[in-house]
């Protein structure tokens, strides 16, 4: 039992994080962090999530959910910057695990991370197919035919069944060549798309404040007796259920625009690429993390503002901003092309982020022994891991292509808070375990904000419901398998303790 909860010293870890030629190169400051972190918060979490939190949920009240979601990720947020100043390894939570609370629970999240990252960028890929989809109906008067621009599981209105998403198997391939080739790079394309990205949420917030119908804002929440609705995909929302009105519904829309706020922990997967981690990787989390929250809640209230919640349960629930500008905002169709662009780099820059952060997880796992040796093979030229980085493209692409987006964004919530939720108590053990060792940044008032935090994630959990419960642990069932059988044998650290 013992050998189960091994955990790596901190004295092993910090070695680690020291320059070597045969490991990651340090390239990037905190202006290139904040950057990063910021590339992959606003993406279709705000684009396409916030639509169907509040169409489904929470309605205009979706812009408290997002004050809940960001209440929690900023709680998580304190306790990931005093774990990535104390040790600047890739590797992120499942690191900062290993280290506090032994290789089980580090294997758990490492494997966990996979619905992050992995079925993060699936989902965001699925966006960008859909305003790929009408930026070339609206501009070029083209449009990809349903069944390839869908996946199986998703019927059109005319009855047509969808076979394959091929725009999100594209731009998974053109982003994966890009980051075999190095991160440098890779960071000098998303620091352009961030400043087009952030610019666009500005300008959408400037010109359709103007729009605001108040009546679309009242009443706030859902009410208990708005019915039903029936969705694109023949699923009906019935707004009679605790989860779909009211406080339940606001709770709900949390669990939902949650995923809006993942990535800044992805800044923290790039620390052993970092030049002077213990000072940049804080700054590059807590200012994104702070940047983003306040674009998310101004956004939501005004996209709420123009067009009724109702609207995006069908509608409205392919390329939701691009449909509010083009029925609500008259004279600004200009606008709706222009932020379709816009969103098309947004989103690839999230995609950018979460293939990165997912081969950074499984570099740090690889070289810990619990997965194979191939996740850290480093290419000869670019140093980057670009075995890793192709089986996971392969692996990505197969959820892109065929699983909705409703049901890969929901797992890739709920694998994300869960892991938030352990991070949270890795500090408050950290701190009994290792009080005397240097910390760039200190969470203030533990362990009191990181168990609320552990609360606030567990909350917006249960929120989720048991639909997605149960495919956490269908995918945690899988992850003991491949540890009981593979990673157990060739741990490094319970070789250390023979």
């Amino acid at each position: 039992m013992s050998k189960l909860f091994a955990k790596k010293q901190l004295s092993v870890l910090l070695s680690e994080a020291s320059d070597s030629e045969k490991g990651l190169k340090r390239t990037l400051g905190a202006g290139s962090l904040i950057a990063l972190g910021i590339g992959a918060i606003i993406g279709a979490g705000l684009f396409v999530r916030t639509a169907a939190a509040a169409g489904q949920h929470a309605g205009p009240a979706v812009t408290i959910s997002f004050i809940i979601a960001a209440f929690g990720c900023a709680l998580a947020g304190l306790c990931y910057a005093e774990f990535a100043s104390m040790i600047p390894i890739a590797g992120s939570a499942y690191t900062y695990s290993y280290a506090t609370l032994g290789e089980f629970i580090a294997w758990i999240i490492g494997w966990d991370l996979v619905l992050e990252y992995a079925l993060g960028a699936a989902t965001v890929a699925i966006g960008w197919s859909q305003y790929l989809n009408k930026l070339l109906t609206n501009v070029f008067h083209v449009t990809i035919p349903y069944e390839w621009c869908h996946s199986p599981f998703e019927i059109s209105d005319a009855g047509v069944r969808g076979m394959m998403n091929l725009p999100s198997v594209g731009i998974l391939l053109l982003l994966t060549m890009l980051l075999v080739r190095g991160i440098q790079g890779s960071a000098i394309v998303n620091n352009i798309i961030v400043i087009c990205k952030v610019a666009i949420v500005i300008l959408f917030i400037i010109l359709g404040w103007q729009f605001i119908n108040p009546a679309n804002h009242t009443p706030f929440t859902i009410a208990a007796d708005a019915g039903t609705v029936t969705m694109h995909n023949g699923q009906v929302v019935d707004y009679s259920n605790f989860f779909n009105h009211g406080w339940g519904g606001v709770l709900r829309g949390a669990g939902v625009v949650f995923f809006a706020f993942i990535g800044f922990d992805a800044v923290s997967t790039a620390a052993q690429e970092t030049v002077n981690p213990k000072k940049n990787m804080p700054i590059g989390i807590l200012v994104s993390l702070a940047i983003c929250t306040i674009l998310y809640i101004l956004f939501s209230y005004v996209l709420t503002g123009i067009a009724p919640y109702k609207d995006f349960v069908r509608a409205g629930g392919e390329a939701s901003v691009a449909y509010t500008i083009d029925t609500y905002m008259h004279g600004y169709a200009w606008l709706s092309t222009f932020i379709t662009v816009a969103i098309l780099a947004g989103f690839s820059s999230v995609i950018l982020v979460m293939l990165l952060g997912q081969t950074r997880v499984f570099y740090s796992m690889s070289n810990d022994g619990l997965v194979p040796p191939v996740f850290a093979k480093l290419h000869p030229k670019y140093r980057t891991p670009y075995r890793s980085q192709w089986m996971f493209f392969v692996f990505t692409t197969l959820f892109a292509a065929f699983v909705p987006d409703s049901v890969v964004g929901d797992m890739t919530s709920i694998g994300t808070l869960f892991a938030f939720v352990l991070v949270c108590i890795g500090v408050i053990i950290m701190r009994k375990n290792n009080p005397d060792a240097p910390r760039g940044f200190k969470t203030p008032w533990v362990p009191i904000l990181p168990i609320v935090g552990a609360l606030a994630c567990l909350t917006m959990i249960i929120s989720l419901g048991l639909e997605n419960w149960t495919r956490l642990f269908v995918w945690l069932g899988i992850g003991f398998i491949i540890y009981f059988n593979y990673s157990v044998k060739h741990s490094k650290a319970r070789k250390m303790m023979d």
